[in-house]
C-alpha cells in the first residue's frame, strides 16, 4: 500500500518531495509504479486548460502542505497588493516560517520544517515560534534552539550543511546552525507555473 503522498505524486506525473529520504532511494514510488494511480492510470489523457491550472494549484498546494482554503486565503491577500499578483503570491508561501526552516537546510521537507517549527526547536529572534505559518520579515533571525541541537535530526546538521547553499534572500551561518533573512523572496525556483495558479483563481475570487 503506497502513502497517500506520494500517490498525489503519482497522480501529478512529478516529484514533489514530500517524503525525501523515501523519494531518494528506489523505494519511491514514483519510480516503481510511475503511472498514475487507479486501473487506468496507464492510459494517457490530454487535459483541458482548467485541467492543467488545477493541476498546477494542486502541485503549489501539495508541496507546501496547505490546504485548500489557506491557499486560497494567501492568493486573496496577494491580490490586492498593488505588485504582480504571482510573485505576490510566491513570496507569501516562501515566508512561511515552515518554508524558510526547510529552505535554510535546518529541515529534509517542508513536512518536517512544520512539525520541527510545532514542537518548539526553532527561535525566532531569539524567541520561541511554534506557529508554522508565522510569516518572517527582513532582518529576522531563525536558529535552532539550544536545548533541541543534541536532538538526532540536529546532532550531525552543522556538518551536513556546510557546502549547502540557501536561497539568495537568506544567509546562513552552518557553525551556528542560524540564518537571517536578507530581503523579501526573489529568483524563485519554484518548478511550476505559478501563472497557471493565478488565472485558476481569477475565476472564482474578484
Amino acid at each position: 500500500m503506497f502513502n497517500t503522498r506520494e500517490k498525489r505524486e503519482r497522480a501529478l506525473g512529478i516529484k514533489l518531495g514530500l517524503k525525501p529520504h523515501r523519494c531518494a532511494s528506489q523505494k519511491c514510488a514514483h519510480i516503481r509504479r510511475p503511472t498514475r494511480p487507479g486501473v487506468h492510470g496507464n492510459m494517457r489523457r490530454r487535459l483541458s486548460d482548467f485541467g492543467q491550472q488545477l493541476q498546477e494549484k494542486q502541485k503549489f498546494q501539495w508541496s507546501y502542505g496547505l490546504k485548500e482554503r489557506t491557499v486560497r486565503k494567501l492568493f486573496v491577500e496577494a491580490l490586492k497588493n498593488p505588485s504582480v499578483t504571482g510573485d505576490e503570491f510566491m513570496s507569501l508561501l516562501e515566508r512561511r516560517l515552515d518554508n524558510v526552516v526547510y529552505r535554510l537546510g535546518f529541515a529534509p521537507s517542508r513536512s518536517m520544517g512544520r512539525q520541527y517549527a510545532s514542537h518548539g526547536h526553532i527561535l525566532v529572534n531569539g524567541r520561541k515560534v511554534d506557529i508554522p505559518s508565522y510569516r518572517v520579515k527582513v532582518g529576522d533571525t531563525i536558529s535552532i534552539r539550544e536545548q533541541s541541537k543534541s536532538l538526532k535530526p540536529f546532532v550531525e546538521l552543522a556538518s551536513s550543511l556546510a557546502k549547502y547553499d540557501p536561497s539568495v534572500w537568506l544567509s546562513l551561518s552552518s557553525e551556528k546552525l542560524e540564518g537571517k533573512v536578507l530581503e523579501f523572496p526573489k529568483d524563485f525556483d519554484a518548478i511550476f507555473d505559478v501563472s497557471k495558479v493565478v488565472d485558476y483563481y481569477s475565476k472564482y475570487v474578484k
